[in-house]
């Protein structure tokens, strides 16, 4: 019980903080922690991502931090997406897809480090009421969350990565929406689309072991509400750099592993 408690303790904070990292980070926790299989960890990475976001979503909504429509829209615009980015990884060289996958991370992580001294000169598409801080909805605004929406939903299904490693950084380059926004609607959306998950993962007959996944996603979710106060704490510089050094580990993670598989076949 006590490795449970720890590991989600660690999953839900990465997710508080940076309203990304849940299921990239889940996972392999629950397959080196627990010495399970990957098809094993996944129901219950799921239920703990998914109930976590969920609360911090609602937590971050009082506050008024989550834009929801934006975040509604995006799902439902990644949805049909899903399923071309499935077809596509069935017919792609994997590590092809990885390497290109981790470049593309790479790349927004020095855009974030470098998002302080490029913002003088940024034109944004889309703007934000000046008394509300909630987006202005005109075709221009949909024009960019429709196709946001479309390529994470294609991510998600091609290297089943998505939520927040491609919204926090989608937000933060093509809109003004603070970084603490960018994460509340993050979370939402990871919430949103973990739910489906697992409607899907039930109806396709998955089990959760208990009481492991009470306790993992009980310490999930007070993990988050830690990472949520401390980000409150943080700079939003500060924010933005933790989260662009989260994407070089994935990204550096992910080439590693590529390229151990590929040697091993």
């Amino acid at each position: 019980m006590v490795i449970s408690l720890l590991l989600g303790l660690c999953v839900g904070a990465v997710l508080g903080i940076t309203g990304a990292g849940g299921g990239i980070f889940a996972i392999p926790t629950l397959v080196m922690g627990m010495g399970w299989a990957p098809q094993q960890a996944a129901p219950v990475a799921l239920v703990a991502v998914a109930g976590s976001a969920a609360l911090g979503a609602i937590d971050a909504w009082r506050k008024g931090l989550v834009r929801y429509r934006a975040a509604i829209v995006i799902t439902l615009a990644g949805v049909p997406m899903t399923s071309v980015g499935l077809w596509v990884a069935h017919r792609s060289s994997p590590t092809l897809l990885i390497l290109l996958f981790a470049g593309v991370m790479l790349t927004v992580a020095w855009r974030l480090v470098r998002a302080p001294e490029m913002a003088a000169t940024h034109a944004y598409t889309v703007t934000l009421d000046e008394h509300t801080g909630r987006f202005v909805w005109t075709v221009k605004t949909w024009l960019l969350f429709l196709p946001f929406g479309m390529v994470n939903g294609f991510m998600t299904g091609l290297l089943a990565v998505g939520g927040g490693f491609i919204i926090v950084p989608l937000l933060r380059q093509f809109t003004p929406l603070p970084i603490h926004s960018c994460i509340a609607t993050s979370l939402m959306i990871v919430a949103l689309v973990g739910m489906g998950g697992i409607a899907t993962a039930v109806m396709q007959g998955a089990t959760l072991p208990m009481p492991f996944t009470f306790w993992f996603v009980l310490s999930a979710v007070t993990g988050m509400f830690i990472g949520r106060r401390l980000s409150h704490h943080l700079p939003e510089h500060i924010v933005q750099k933790g989260f662009a050094g989260l994407l070089i580990v994935v990204a550096l993670g992910m080439v590693f592993n590529a390229v151990m598989m590929k040697s091993i076949s």
